[in-house]
């Protein structure tokens, strides 16, 4: 049995009465005694996560660029500014997704942050992608993230560090900003504002201590599930995995075809798929009546076939279920999902469910 992972605040999390989880190998928060106020203040207020489980990469090389063209779906030229990020999915030869990922532009080259639970296979996979390409690929075990999220999270922040308050107020969303070891980063996971920040791990105590003087709330990884969810974000391994394209789980507009000469791992795959008529799509199911929506329930589409629920749950903005389902390519607005054996009314309806702590589907 291999002994958990810990980050440096795994002592300050039991002395904030975190339950601690394994977590892709990691002891983790999943919540600070109740999940659902978790999930409320970072709607209304601001909450910090602790990721500092998942891996940062540091990227150099003259043929950092070229291979980073070849590795994803997105296309790494659209970075001109030093810190501006891409979201994108590292793909296998068959077009499926081994990864999702953020990508920075940086001055020395790229930084990119990938999952925890996908980081051996990334790197063993990204290893066998360097053949021919003069590029150097660091992991930088010596940092730590922290995940600032919520309608006050930068103004609480910019208290903190008033030195930066102009720069970081300036800052647009997906668009990062080193300074000195540190990278502030206005991006999230949450559907709310607020910034992802990477700092040295030896840092991280007496950073997170000073948020929670500002009145910042730690949030564990319970809530963050289910404010994801309610924005509409994949989770890998639920939502997508090595066995599904991004053509089937709504990252369509992550591909970037043009300029077609770029010749990316999964492109000729995508294309004949694409070419073919895809199958399956990504929309949001809503139950409004009682009942949760699961992950692994089966989604029945009258007239049409089946799909499956691949995330849900009971949505504490919105006071009832909501699920992200993968579905037949011909599916409307209604659909019924099997729940113990009762085939119940689902609306199907474009995803996100919540933006910005309101609800935003039709």
């Amino acid at each position: 049995m291999t002994t958990p992972k810990r980050t440096p605040l795994f002592e300050a999390h039991l002395a904030a009465g975190a339950k601690m989880v394994d977590f892709a190998g990691w002891d983790m928060p999943i919540h600070y005694g109740s999940q659902l106020k978790e999930h409320e203040i970072v709607r209304t207020d601001a909450g910090v996560f602790d990721v500092s489980h998942m891996t940062v990469l540091d990227i150099r090389g003259p043929d950092a660029k070229a291979w980073l063209q070849k590795l994803l779906a997105n296309d790494v030229a659209k970075l001109t500014v030093s810190g501006k990020a891409l979201y994108s999915a590292m793909l296998s030869d068959q077009g499926t997704v081994i990864d999702d990922l953020i990508v920075y532009l940086a001055d020395y080259g790229y930084r990119m942050v990938i999952n925890a639970g996908t980081t051996d296979k990334d790197l063993a996979w990204m290893q066998t992608q360097t053949s021919g390409f003069d590029v150097d690929i660091q992991v930088r075990r010596d940092l730590s993230i922290l995940a600032v999220q919520g309608p006050q999270a930068i103004s609480k922040v910019c208290a903190i560090k008033a030195e930066l308050a102009t720069d970081i107020q300036a800052l647009k969303v997906f668009q990062g900003m080193p300074v000195d070891d540190w990278f502030y980063a206005r991006t999230g996971y949450t559907g709310e504002d607020g910034l992802e920040i990477i700092l040295p791990a030896s840092e991280t105590l007496a950073f997170f201590q000073q948020l929670l003087a500002v009145g910042v709330v730690p949030i564990g990884l319970g809530a963050r599930d289910t404010l994801r969810l309610e924005a509409g974000m994949n989770l890998y391994g639920h939502d997508m995995d090595e066995t599904v394209s991004p053509l089937e789980a709504g990252m369509g507009w992550t591909i970037a075809w043009e300029p077609s000469e770029r010749l990316f791992n999964g492109r000729e795959a995508l294309a004949a798929q694409k070419a073919a008529g895809v199958q399956m799509k990504q929309v949001g199911l809503v139950l409004e009546g009682r009942g949760v929506l699961r992950e692994g329930l089966r989604v029945v589409v009258e007239g049409v076939g089946e799909g499956i629920i691949t995330s849900g749950t009971f949505s504490p903005t919105l006071k009832h279920s909501i699920a992200i389902a993968r579905v037949p390519v011909a599916t409307a607005d209604i659909a019924q999902v099997d729940l113990r054996g009762t085939l119940t009314a689902v609306r199907v309806v474009k995803m996100p469910f919540v933006r910005n702590g309101k609800k935003v589907f039709v």
